[in-house]
């Protein structure tokens, strides 16, 4: 049962570290896998192996360099959305411990698929009130914070699980205040 509890709470964190960016949580797991830190799912240990390390390290430097590209990086927040959904959803099932495929199916498409959307679909909203506020100058300090929370997020996840949980919490409660904050009011 904690192993079970641990594996989500892993998945999560590397749900919302790929709302941040999409390749560098897979990238992490892979390297994780395959210096055995984490025992992914059966099926899903192809991700540690030598080709899947080189494979997700290119699309990580690839990623992280686009997004410092004026533009470029407002092109991929339209991908993004929906290829950090199927990441989220990917991470939570290759991590997830001894549940029935059906719990751990719906856990990975609402808590893995879900968290990752929320905090792409937030990221991508705050690099264009930066497009539009700064005229692109501002989207680097943007991209980089976000790549960095996802490194953070990604080694926390995958060596402090629980602690993971807690910052994807205060990651939400963060968005909901800001979301709340700019929310216009009704009359």
């Amino acid at each position: 049962m904690t192993e079970t509890i641990i594996s989500i709470c892993l998945g999560i964190g590397l749900a919302a570290s790929v709302g941040f960016r999409v390749f560098l949580p897979l990238f992490a797991l892979s390297l994780a896998s395959y210096f055995n830190l984490w025992e992914l799912n059966e099926s899903w240990q192809w991700i540690g192996s030598i080709t899947a390390i080189i494979t997700l390290g290119v699309a990580t430097l690839m990623e992280i360099t686009a997004y410092y590209i004026p533009f470029v990086d407002n092109l991929l927040d339209t991908i993004a959305i929906p290829l950090a959904t199927i990441a989220g959803t990917a991470v939570m099932v290759s991590t997830v411990a001894d549940l029935s495929p059906m719990i751990t199916w719906a856990l990975a498409i609402i808590a893995g698929g879900g968290t990752a959307a929320t905090i792409k679909s937030t990221s991508g909203a705050t690099r264009l009130t930066s497009s539009v506020s700064t005229a692109g100058f501002g989207n680097p300090v943007v991209s980089t914070i976000e790549t960095g929370t996802s490194i953070v997020m990604s080694i926390v996840s995958i060596f402090l699980p629980i602690v993971a949980l807690i910052l994807v919490i205060i990651v939400f409660y963060i968005i909901f205040k800001v979301y709340k904050k700019i929310r216009p009011s009704k009359p």
